[in-house]
């Protein structure tokens, strides 16, 4: 085992070819800009929201894309319209408000752009949009919702097992009969017949309906072929702009069976594409890693032993139609039917490091191996020169184990499925990793904690109700594409392009409380903790791709703890497992990107979010919608909580982005304290006070933290959406009901009503303090609140917290008679001190505040002067080489990365003041 400095491992792993992906965002210089950042400019030009590609520069195919911008109070009210320029031109835009600030002007909007709008970066502001010249169109009837484009006309069904019935272009049909499936088994066993289901309407919604965009929800279950049982509820989004010719495909399950005895062996979309003229010119196209592209056609004409002429093999190469046969060398026309015709295709990729391209003539005779790589692309193509489909799945390899299929191309219409969930992997398995080891008694559960630190019961690690989205792509063409068109839309596929609102404009807006700011390296202090900054996501980028943290059910989550004996992060050991939001992972990467607007920690962020508000949360069943603990399984604890479902965690992505599932997330947990009636959190340390579960209860306990924190994300952001005047109400109540305590904060919880969100008076007067409280969002959403409503005695009751969590002992003994009891994580709060700083204008509480960040204690103590040091691990210690940062914890690495960007938010001025 060799030790390396920053540098040298900076320089080291972006020359080892198992990191490659990762070489551009390890820095080998530390006062540089991170790749992807963007410049921070010192102001914005009033009334005006600018925005980029978030990767840099204009994508090469642009399906359409929709971003977010946030407005200072009061500059657009209620009913604004907008207009978009680049470059001077006018562009036209589609608009609609995301949220409202409390006086009704618009706080965050959503943006539409129809598909390939020129321009590298944009600016908009309230004015007149521009004309498009050929709008998009949808009209529904009793049947069906048909949209047009003005490239492609889509038919989308109400009802029945066809969710896209047919889409044609130019007249001609491309697709055929849309629909879901999905392989069920009732053994583990990979040899098990599966059993057939298919997707069947449940509900079908025209969200929005252009003239740029318009986007379809369809809600149903999978239904037995033969009839009968009907199960996995999905939620299917289509998205469509105006000038495209793709469809976004947003696919979510949700999981409702007994995961003893239904094992899901494929999950999927399938179509069919009609296929018109000779086998020769039927094209077949699968993406590989980076511009990579298998091209053949399912009967080749190259390689035979009679030349077919440079003029007819080029254009069987390029995709295009063949000379008429008469003009071939009669030598190979009167024998092409000789030459096997491969009418099935699959590619497969089992995990991520592996896939293989295979092909066969038709059922009963045997596959061939094509071509192997390691990372496929996810998007295929079947058409011929007079149009076919492009399709395929995004983090194709990331999710694996995925599978792209084409049969039959060598009949009339080839079959496509496009497989979520490969069947040639093998049932997927949802069951607990052990027995119950004998923890049949609360007990014995909290003793099993004391050495696994899995909070387990039986019963409770089911994954009732868990939730997985996929996101696939469907092109129609008019011909088969050239090799570049077709290397530009697998890069869609893999990479879908995204417009973003800069830094600038965001951060004058004020949104998300002030606790952030731009990148700035001004001085050599900030210099060296954006440096840190860039440093723990650039390791947590490494260690992901070393790890190999993907998966189906794992991508985007990151792990809790680390193992130096074995050089590996605690993937087997309890609660030390996956990390699922443990200390706010996701706030901590979203206002990293909010500050530097780089498109690495956007994507980081983005499934992360992704996989923390559907795999980890229970969307259905008993346990909903509250999320689960950090273990083994995402699903695996028996302390299901809101701070893990908490929709402060989603409401970064919702508003720069505008995702409509999102949405549904953050809806989903407006009630959420109504399950706290049903699954008391301390009903093991606190039976004395546990009461039975009551569906029907008016009021349940309620901590003042991570509870109460959670909720009032929800309610907040519901009224910001909707102008819900019960929302509000909820918060008021419950702020001054909060504030009315008789130690504010400290003490603890109460009784929460659930119906007007006010509390009951405690009678505990002595505090209590837990070192968790303000560290899942509270902070986050205490800093808007003081700053969206007026209600002094919150304020007060909060800036007590902050000052006095990390207060000096005699400081709080003064207040409370004795020095504060359960003090930790005080780097963490560090953010809380400096919160308290600035609103009451305390130079001195500033620099308490920075001492405490830069002391460490509970936290991260690599902060001033230190080195960050990695080792790389070599075998035989290891199975492959690794590095390592062994002081490196993820509950550390968020807090401190939320202590810094806050604090130098909010003291950044005192940080020279410090000594």
């Amino acid at each position: 085992m060799s030790h390396l400095t920053r540098r040298q491992f900076v320089q080291k792993t972006a020359l080892a070819a198992v990191a490659a992906q990762l070489a551009t965002s390890l820095r080998a210089q530390v006062n540089a800009a991170p790749a992807g950042a963007v410049p921070v400019k010192a102001s914005v030009k009033p009334g005006v929201a600018e925005a980029r590609w978030l990767d840099g520069s204009t994508p090469k195919v642009q399906p359409g894309a929709t971003w977010g911008v946030a407005w200072p109070r009061g500059q657009h009210p209620a009913g604004t319209t907008f207009a978009l320029r680049a470059d001077g031109a006018a562009l036209p835009v589609q608009s609609w408000p995301l949220a409202t600030w409390p006086d009704g002007s618009f706080k965050w909007t959503a943006h539409a752009l129809p598909a390939n709008t020129p321009g590298a970066s944009f600016e908009l502001a309230a004015g007149t949009p521009a004309e498009l010249p050929q709008p998009l169109r949808a009209s529904e009837s009793a049947d069906a919702i048909a949209i047009d484009t003005g490239v492609i006309q889509v038919r989308v069904a109400r009802a029945g097992r066809e969710l896209i019935p047919l889409i044609t272009r130019d007249g001609r049909e491309i697709l055929q009969h849309g629909r879901l499936v999905l392989l069920r088994q009732d053994a583990a066993e990979a040899g098990a017949d599966p059993e057939p289901f298919a997707g069947e309407i449940g509900a079908v919604t025209l969200e929005q309906s252009g003239p740029v965009r318009a986007v379809v929800k369809i809600e149903g279950r999978h239904a037995a072929e033969q009839g009968g049982r009907a199960w996995l509820p999905f939620v299917v989004r289509l998205y469509f702009y105006a000038g495209g010719d793709a469809i976004r495909v947003m696919h979510t399950i949700i999981y409702d069976g007994d995961e003893r005895k239904d094992f899901i062996r494929g999950l999927g979309l399938r179509f069919d594409v009609p296929l018109r003229g000779e086998l020769h010119d039927r094209h077949v196209r699968f993406s590989g890693q980076e511009a990579g592209l298998f091209t053949e056609a399912v009967r080749g004409l190259t390689g035979l032993r009679r030349d077919a002429g440079a003029a007819v093999k080029n254009a069987q190469r390029a995709g295009e139609a063949t000379p008429p046969l008469e003009a071939w060398p009669k030598n190979v026309s009167s024998r092409l039917h000789y030459v096997p015709a491969f009418g099935d295709w699959t590619v497969f990729q089992p995990n991520a490091d592996g896939f293989e391209i295979r092909k066969r003539t038709k059922p009963g005779y045997t596959w061939i191996s094509a071509a192997r790589g390691q990372r496929a692309g996810g998007m295929g193509y079947v058409g011929t020169p007079t149009g076919g489909v492009a399709f395929g799945i995004r983090n194709f390899w990331q999710s694996h184990p995925a599978q792209l299929d084409i049969r039959g191309a060598a009949g009339e219409r080839a079959e496509v499925t496009a497989w979520v969930w490969a069947p040639e992997a093998g049932p997927m398995d949802l069951r607990g990793y052990h027995d119950s080891l004998g923890e049949d008694t609360y007990d014995k559960q909290l003793e099993a904690m004391e050495i696994t630190y899995e909070d387990y019961e039986p019963g409770f690690d089911k994954p009732e109700g868990v939730a997985r989205t996929s996101e696939l792509y469907l092109f129609a063409l008019a011909a088969t594409p050239r090799g570049a068109q077709l290397a530009a839309l697998a890069d869609v596929v893999r990479t879908p392009p995204v417009v973003m609102a800069t830094p600038a404009t965001l951060h004058v807006a004020g949104v998300f409380g002030g606790l952030w700011s731009p990148v700035d390296r001004s001085t050599p202090e900030r210099a060296a903790i954006e440096d840190q900054l860039d440093w723990y996501f650039d390791y947590y980028q490494q260690q992901r791709e070393e790890r190999r943290w993907y998966g189906y059910w794992n991508y985007g989550d990151v792990m809790h703890s680390y193992d130096v004996d074995r050089h590996e992060w605690k993937y087997d050991v309890g609660g030390f497992a996956w990390d699922n939001s443990e200390l706010s992972t996701d706030i901590w990467l979203w206002l990293l990107f909010l500050r530097s607007g780089r498109a690495d920690i956007f994507r980081f962020a983005e499934a992360l979010t992704r996989h923390t508000g559907e795999v980890d949360v229970h969307h259905q069943g008993r346990f909903a919608p509250l999320g689960s603990r950090h273990n083994v399984l995402h699903w695996g604890c028996s302390a299901k909580q809101l701070r893990i479902s908490t929709a402060l965690n989603r409401r970064y992505y919702y508003y720069l982005t505008g995702d409509e599932r999102f949405g549904d997330l953050m809806r989903e947990q407006i009630e959420a304290a109504r399950a706290l009636a049903m699954i008391q959190a301390n009903r093991k340390v606190a039976r004395d006070r546990v009461t039975p579960p009551d569906p029907n209860a008016k009021e349940v306990y309620a901590g003042f933290g991570t509870d109460w924190g959670s909720l009032a994300g929800a309610w907040l952001t519901e009224w910001e959406r909707t102008g819900d005047p019960k929302m509000r109400d909820r918060l008021l109540a419950s702020m001054r009901t909060i504030a009315a305590q008789p130690q504010g904060f400290f003490t603890g919880g109460a009784r929460l009503q659930l119906a007007t969100g006010a509390f009951a008076k405690s009678d505990n007067e002595r505090p209590n303090v837990s070192h968790l409280s303000a560290v899942f969002g509270l902070v986050e959403v205490c800093a808007e609140l003081v700053q969206l409503l007026d209600v002094p005695e919150f304020k007060q009751a909060w800036l007590d917290y902050c000052r006095l969590y990390n207060a000096p002992g005699e400081e709080q003994a003064q207040r409370f008679g004795q020095p504060l009891r359960g003090i930790s994580l005080q780097q963490g709060h560090s953010r809380l001190t400096a919160f308290a700083a600035v609103q009451q204008r305390e130079p001195t509480l500033a620099q308490r505040a920075w001492s405490e960040f830069f002391r460490g204690e509970g936290g991260e103590g690599r902060t001033r002067n230190q080195r960050l040091e990695v080792h790389e691990v070599r075998g035989p210690e290891v199975l492959r080489p690794v590095h390592e940062a062994r002081f490196v914890s993820t509950n550390g690495s968020a807090q401190w990365g939320l202590a810094a960007i806050e604090c130098l938010a909010l003291v950044g001025d005192q940080l020279g003041a410090h000594k």
